[in-house]
C-alpha cells in the first residue's frame, strides 16, 4: 500500500510538473496545408504560406508563438470548440452561419470565388448553366454551402471532398465537370501549375456573401480576440501587412 501511495504521489507530481504542462505562450492554430499560396506544406514537413506568415507575425506581436496543428478543414470548428486548438488560421471565411458557432478576428483579407473547368467547356456559373453536371467543393467550406443552396435545387450534383487536393484530382480525371473554390487558390494552386493546363475560369467571380477571412476563435476568448485585432490593425498601420502580402500577390488582397 505504501508503494502504491508513493507511486500515485509521484504520478501526481509529474502531471503537475511544468515540463509536462501545456506551454501557456503557445497559440495553437489549426491549418489545412493544401491551399497554395495560402497554406502549403514544405518538403521538410513545415507549414508555410500567406496564412502562416500572417499568423506568425500576429503571434510575435501578442508575445506568443504559433503552434501549427494540421487538421482537415471540415474538422476545424469542432476542434476549436473542443479546445484542441485555440484558433483557426486556414483561410476560413467569416459567414453569418459560422458566427453563430464561433467568433472571428477582424478581417485579414478577402478574395472572390470562382468556378473552374476544362477550357471551352459549355458551362456558366449558374444553376441553369450547370444543370446535370457534377461540381466539386471542399467539405465544410462556404463553397459547399453556396453550391448546395444555389445550384443543387436546380439539378446540379454537388460533390464534397475532404481535401482540395481530392477536388483537383477528380477534376483532372474527369470525374467532376467543374470545381468551385477561392480565386487565388484556384489560380496559384492549380491553373498556374502544370496540372492546370487545359483548365480555365468559368464566368465572372462570385460573391459568397461572406465578410472576408479572419482567424476563427472561441466566442468566450474575448481577451485573445482583442489582442489579435490590435495586432492586425498595427500590422496594417505600420506597413508590415503590405510587406507580407507582396511576397505572394501583386494586387490588394485586403479588399474593400
Amino acid at each position: 500500500m505504501k508503494r502504491l501511495a508513493s507511486l500515485l504521489t509521484i504520478a501526481a507530481a509529474l502531471a503537475a510538473s511544468p515540463a509536462l504542462a501545456r506551454d501557456a505562450s503557445a497559440l495553437r492554430l489549426g491549418i489545412d496545408p493544401g491551399y497554395p499560396p495560402m497554406d502549403v506544406k514544405t518538403p521538410d514537413g513545415h507549414v508555410a504560406g500567406f496564412d502562416v506568415d500572417l499568423g506568425d507575425e500576429i503571434c510575435r506581436r501578442i508575445a506568443m508563438h504559433c503552434e501549427w496543428i494540421e487538421l482537415e478543414f471540415s474538422g476545424m470548428i469542432p476542434a476549436l470548440q473542443a479546445r484542441k486548438i485555440d484558433g483557426i488560421m486556414s483561410s476560413m471565411a467569416i459567414t453569418d452561419k459560422r458566427m453563430k458557432q464561433i467568433a472571428f478576428s477582424t478581417k485579414l483579407f478577402q478574395f472572390k470565388s470562382r468556378l473552374i473547368a476544362k477550357n471551352g467547356a459549355p458551362l456558366t456559373a449558374s444553376a441553369q448553366g450547370l444543370r446535370g453536371k457534377r461540381i466539386g467543393v471542399q467539405s465544410g467550406s462556404q463553397f459547399e454551402t453556396y453550391a448546395l443552396k444555389n445550384w443543387q435545387p436546380g439539378g446540379v450534383e454537388v460533390v464534397a471532398y475532404q481535401s482540395q487536393e481530392g477536388v483537383f484530382n477528380d477534376l483532372m480525371a474527369g470525374r467532376i465537370d467543374a470545381a468551385l473554390l477561392g480565386s487565388v487558390e484556384a489560380e496559384h494552386g492549380f491553373l498556374k501549375t502544370p496540372r492546370g493546363a487545359g483548365f480555365a475560369f468559368v464566368g465572372e467571380p462570385l460573391s459568397m456573401g461572406d465578410h472576408g477571412v479572419g482567424m476563427g476563435l472561441r466566442q468566450d476568448d474575448t481577451a485573445l480576440k482583442a489582442k489579435v485585432d490590435r495586432a492586425v490593425a498595427d500590422m496594417r498601420a505600420d506597413g508590415t501587412y503590405q510587406k507580407i502580402a507582396r511576397k505572394y500577390f501583386d494586387f490588394d488582397v485586403y479588399g474593400d
